[in-house]
């Protein structure tokens, strides 16, 4: 594995919200305030988290979502 690889794997975080117990925006927003400014949080869902975009907004984050599967979608969250 060359540098860059081990450099952008280090930026980058996952959170698995489908692993949560009950509802997770808790722990969404506790990862986005932990994101710092050359990190990625990757958010793996079962659905496609559509009241999250206006939050992520306001907070100062851009987003990407891809749907993966029928019941997976990662959403690749960076401080705008």
């Amino acid at each position: 594995m060359s540098d860059a690889t081990d450099a952008a794997d280090a930026a980058r975080r996952t959170l698995d919200a489908r692993e949560i117990a009950g509802e997770p925006f808790s722990e969404i927003t506790a990862a986005l305030d932990e994101l710092g400014d050359d990190e990625t949080l990757l958010l793996v869902n079962s659905f496609e988290p559509e009241p999250l975009y206006a939050v992520l907004e306001r907070r100062g984050f851009r987003h990407e979502t891809t749907d993966v599967a029928p019941d997976e979608w990662h959403v690749e969250i960076t401080r705008a």
